[in-house]
């Protein structure tokens, strides 16, 4: 019997993930049947499962994903990018970002209503906040971040914009006009030429 190599295995994982993605985002955690994520990814549920215990399993695996590809927006280009992707932008070679909305609210309704895996999650979570406060670190090392706050409380400003931003996009109200807000999110945390 022939081995299957490493990049297969890779590639298929990739592709039930993707598919997985774009399932929970339709249909959320409790919606994403095995007919449905097997409709999805174009797998049987053998082979899903084959790569992954349980759907408890794949969704985290994908919502920690999605994290770690946040995560690597947010060390190049900042947290604001995330939200701007989530309003509508898409990253080269990115999923889009509505389907990471989809699993940023599935993954705030589960730590709301699942303690189990609250617990799981607050481990894995912790890579965004971290991400983000390196690269806020970084930027008032370059003189380009307010330095009268504290990076902790410039991190957690920036998590509560994301997390409002979120909310906002979950009720259906209207994006269209947020750039400017996020504008003004940038412009709150930068340094500022004091003029005499």
């Amino acid at each position: 019997m022939p081995r299957v190599s490493q990049d297969h295995l890779d590639a298929r994982r990739r592709q039930i993930l993707d598919g997985a993605r774009s399932c929970f985002a339709r249909h959320g955690y409790e919606g994403a049947t095995v007919r449905r994520l097997e409709e999805a990814t174009g797998l049987s549920r053998g082979a899903i499962f084959h790569h992954f215990r349980d759907k408890e399993s794949l969704f985290l695996a994908l919502a920690e994903d999605d994290a770690v590809r946040m995560a690597e927006v947010v060390a190049e280009q900042g947290l604001v990018q995330v939200m701007r992707d989530l309003l509508g932008g898409r990253g080269e070679g990115e999923e889009h970002p509505a389907d990471w909305l989809g699993t940023r609210l599935e993954v705030s309704r589960r730590l709301r209503t699942d303690p189990d895996f609250r617990a799981r999650w607050a481990e894995r979570s912790q890579q965004l906040t971290e991400a983000t406060k390196e690269r806020l670190r970084r930027q008032r090392e370059a003189g380009k971040l307010r330095d009268d706050v504290e990076v902790e409380v410039l991190a957690d400003f920036l998590e509560l914009v994301l997390e409002g931003l979120v909310s906002h996009l979950a009720m259906g109200l209207p994006a269209d006009d947020l750039e400017p807000v996020l504008d003004l999110v940038e412009e709150t945390v930068r340094r500022h030429r004091r003029t005499s």
